[in-house]
């Protein structure tokens, strides 16, 4: 069954976040099997700096999954401000990135030396003392993972 990649994209911004995030799904099965949502990477890309968390979420995960398909480079263009979501305000949205980042140093090995070395300086200390050690094992598990690719 065809899906609809623009419908799917707009409900990404849905106010009801169980539709949003029904969308996302959607969509990241659909970049596991083709590029049909590679040609929103600069959508996605301003997503990664909106004000709601959520959205940003969102960004950074097709973004990731659209790694494999990056004939453009377009990943390679925003990949320092991608890495700034290391230390997002949001400590849930700083741990999804960093749990992304092996999946574009596998796809985008050019970029794997940026990845590393934005993971070992992190500061999780900008974090609540709850969040800290959650951040910290994800950054942990992030680079050990990127070191066997």
């Amino acid at each position: 069954m065809e899906i609809n990649i623009e419908d799917n994209f707009s409900l990404l911004f849905d106010k009801n976040s169980n539709t949003a995030y029904k969308a996302l799904q959607v969509l990241q099965k659909e970049c596991e099997e083709s590029d049909r949502v590679y040609c929103y990477m600069d959508k996605l890309a301003d997503m990664i700096d909106n004000d709601n968390s959520y959205i940003r979420t969102r960004g950074l995960t097709l973004i990731a999954y659209n790694a494999k398909w990056d004939k453009d480079n377009k990943i390679d263009e925003i990949i320092d401000e991608y890495l700034k979501h290391i230390e997002d305000v949001k400590p849930i949205t700083a741990r999804q990135c960093i749990k992304l980042l092996p999946m574009i140093a596998k796809n985008k090995p050019e970029l794997k030396c940026d990845i590393v070395a934005s993971l070992q300086k992190a500061d999780t200390s900008i974090y609540a003392d709850s969040m800290q050690p959650l951040v910290y094992k994800d950054i942990q598990n992030s680079l050990a993972e990127i070191e066997k690719l």
